[in-house]
């Protein structure tokens, strides 16, 4: 069996390819290498018989149909997308042509692929649209996004992914297309773009720059370690029912002040700064971002009930890793500096989704 992942250069897709090779499944991973794509995430994976790797734009029909036709796919994990939320503020037609149009374009593709294949091999096939929960909109102080929750997005970013959601759907009731849609709360671990909260906190320390927080730091996140999303992804393509979707979170709300003091505390036990003083010292807030949604929360216990699903991390040990991962690792988050950006729209991140 082949599986075809889209975006697998990004972080979430990265994670997903090394757990899949992992499994001993065949991989084609393609990825257009934006800002967000990078393929160090997967040197460790890189040699391996089982994978291949194409530079590939979503948007380009004759180059999807080429690998469909070459590599065959048995099964397609749709991660490919613009998925940085300030950056659909400054620049929202990119998002709309990637997760759009370029939702559309895979789609036709993966129909006229799916549309020759025998029986049972249409049988088996499976396209997995992988989503947010961002596209719910937001929350109040109480309540939980499930999966009939109606569609409300605030942001560019939410919207268009909300666009891709729609047109999966729309895709297995008009043309019959095997699809899956899964909406993940915020993930974090290893190999996450550095314009996102937890590696800006880690950088910002670390370079005894600001760390920069939205607003008064009271919007409310539910975080999800990365190898547990990509756990769940697969036992959705692999035992979801067709046209269904399923809800993927960690059960781990929290306020992203508190996730930050929490890093900060973190910073401090595992590598003290040289002067004495606590990272705490080093917050800020900054002006908040444009239509900054309050309150994430995702009810998991369709995937839990009827996949068997459990994260094997909570916040704390979770955390743990990332903030050490990131410690043995600072060659992913470049020089010691303040990030870029710092302060604008694009650069104060804290409180950035997936």
């Amino acid at each position: 069996m082949t599986v075809l992942v889209t975006g697998g250069a990004g972080f979430i897709g990265s994670a997903l390819v090394r757990y899949l090779v992992g499994t001993g499944q065949k991989v084609v991973n393609i990825d257009k290498l934006t800002y967000a794509g990078d393929l160090r995430t997967l040197e460790s994976v890189a040699n391996n018989p089982s994978y291949e790797f194409a530079q590939i734009d979503i948007c380009s029909a004759d180059a999807l149909a080429a690998v469909f036709k070459k590599h065959q796919p048995t099964r397609v994990f749709h991660l490919a997308a613009e998925t940085h939320v300030d950056r659909s503020i400054d620049g929202p037609l990119a998002f709309a042509q990637t997760n759009v149009i370029g939702t559309v374009t895979l789609l036709q593709a993966a129909t006229t692929h799916w549309e020759r294949l025998a029986p049972a091999e249409q049988t088996a096939f499976r396209f997995l649209n992988v989503s947010t929960d961002e596209v719910y909109g937001e929350l109040g102080d109480t309540g939980l996004f499930k999966e009939t929750t109606p569609y409300a997005p605030n942001s560019p970013y939410s919207a268009s992914k909300a666009s891709a959601d729609h047109f999966a759907r729309a895709w297995h009731r008009t043309y019959g297309l095997p699809t899956l849609i899964t909406n993940c709360s915020n993930n974090y671990g290893p190999f996450q773009n550095k314009e996102k909260l937890i590696p800006t906190v880690v950088l910002s320390a670390l370079s005894g720059s600001d760390i920069p927080i939205y607003g008064a730091g009271e919007n409310v996140r539910d975080w999800l370690y990365v190898d547990d999303h990509v756990r769940g992804l697969e036992l959705v393509a692999q035992s979801g029912g067709v046209g269904e979707t399923f809800n993927i979170g960690g059960s781990n709300e929290l306020t992203n002040i508190k996730l930050v003091r929490k890093i900060c505390d973190l910073l401090d036990r595992l590598s003290p700064r040289q002067d004495g003083k606590k990272y705490a010292e080093q917050i800020r807030f900054v002006t908040d971002r444009p239509g900054h949604d309050a309150r994430y929360a995702i009810d998991a216990e369709k995937i839990k009930a009827g996949l068997k699903w459990a994260p094997l991390e909570d916040l704390e040990t979770g955390l743990e890793k990332t903030i050490a991962w990131y410690l043995s690792n600072l060659w992913w988050l470049g020089e010691l500096k303040a990030p870029e950006r710092l302060g604008s729209s694009l650069g104060s991140n804290a409180g950035q989704s997936v």
